[in-house]
């Protein structure tokens, strides 16, 4: 289902290098609000260190943004060291398109990360990109992500009812 990730985590420091072997990934295109960076732009040390290691064992990293705020961004790009594009449009296909071009990779090799089933998610599965969901960092949201939050959380609790019963 589109709606559906692939994988769900709680955050996205969860995301381990074996999984990602596992799941034959070589590339994360990352989500920056309430994903890498709470309502405020704070940025815990854990974030850093995952994207370190991740890039460390040979993960490629991108940020994919909606965000009209391109300063906000390219602030988490440069202190994380990746290469960003914000104004992407997700769900749309054309920005998640336009960065898997850049990584040079296959599309299954690439992993969509982000809070939000209605763009990072559906974004994500529309292009045939594995898709990992991750728990918000924090309850606060902007005014035109929180009117879809309880949407969403219906929608996850199926989704962990269904991979509970497949287990």
């Amino acid at each position: 289902m589109i709606l559906y990730p692939n994988a769900y985590f709680n955050k996205v420091e969860q995301i381990t290098i074996d999984f990602l072997q596992k799941n034959k990934i070589k590339a994360l295109i990352l989500d920056v609000d309430n994903t890498l960076i709470d309502y405020k732009r704070n940025m815990s040390e854990n974030v850093s260190n995952w994207a370190k290691e991740m890039k460390g064992q040979g993960i490629k990293l991108y940020i994919l943004s909606n965000t009209n705020h391109k300063e906000k961004v390219e602030e988490v790009a440069n202190c994380l060291g990746i290469a960003y594009r914000n104004l992407a449009k997700k769900p749309f296909k054309s920005g998640f398109l336009k960065v898997q071009k850049e990584l040079k990779e296959k599309s299954d090799n690439i992993a969509v990360v982000g809070d939000q089933i209605f763009t990072d998610i559906i974004g994500g599965n529309r292009c045939k990109m594995f898709t990992i969901l991750v728990e918000p960092i924090h309850e606060k949201d902007f005014w035109y992500t929180a009117w879809k939050r309880p949407i969403e959380n219906k929608i996850k609790k199926r989704y962990k009812n269904r991979t509970t019963k497949e287990k």
